[in-house]
């Protein structure tokens, strides 16, 4: 049986902007990652942020893609448990950094960034960074809707706080058309994740 019981990481409302934002000025690479990651793979990278995050929804969801992906249950047992060790090789590079981004969130360290993009080259690096990004918001998201959720039924977080978990969950609502037009008009400024040439 696969566990979903994560300890949840919940940040601020700033941070889930943050993310949101990365998410929508990059967005062409969470459209491209189809075409250039295989479906499991991009399971397995869903998975391993799901993990450090800990959003039991997201958790059970992308499980059920995984095992509909054709992954074994031993593989995402191992993977909702923080294992990449037994992940063949040319996917544990872009799984521990999936890990490392979760784990700084979005702040990844320049040496992992340059081992991503060695290792996959520029166009499968960002889409691995893309499918990173969207799991990132969607894993806040679906942590504020179940804290909320938990609030209401009387059993709050005490490391959280109402505004916290209302204002990340609906906020989206006014978030994402404020940033759309932001892109649209040349204003938003996502986090740029790139090699460093030469280096």
């Amino acid at each position: 049986m696969i566990d979903h019981n994560f300890e949840k990481r919940l940040t601020s409302t700033n941070v889930f902007y943050g993310y949101l934002s990365d998410l929508i000025g990059n967005f062409s690479a969470v459209k491209t990652a189809k075409s250039r990651l295989d479906e499991q793979f991009q399971n397995k990278i869903l998975l391993a942020v799901t993990q450090v995050n800990g959003c039991r929804y997201c958790s059970y969801l992308h499980t059920k893609h995984a095992l509909e992906s054709g992954m074994s249950e031993e593989e995402i047992k191992a993977l909702l448990s923080g294992e990449v060790g037994d992940i063949n090789d040319d996917e544990s590079v872009a799984l521990i950094f999936a890990q490392h981004y979760a784990e700084t969130q979005a702040h990844p360290d320049q040496e992992s960034v340059q081992r991503l993009f060695e290792t996959y080259g520029d166009e499968k690096a960002n889409a691995i960074i893309g499918v990173i990004q969207a799991i990132m918001t969607g894993n806040i998201h679906g942590i504020s809707i179940d804290l909320l959720q938990s609030r209401i039924k009387g059993k709050s977080d005490p490391d959280s706080s109402f505004w916290t978990e209302f204002s990340t969950a609906f906020g989206i609502v006014l978030f994402v058309p404020y940033l759309a037009l932001k892109k649209l008009f040349g204003f938003l400024q996502p986090r740029q994740i790139h090699r460093i040439q030469g280096a």
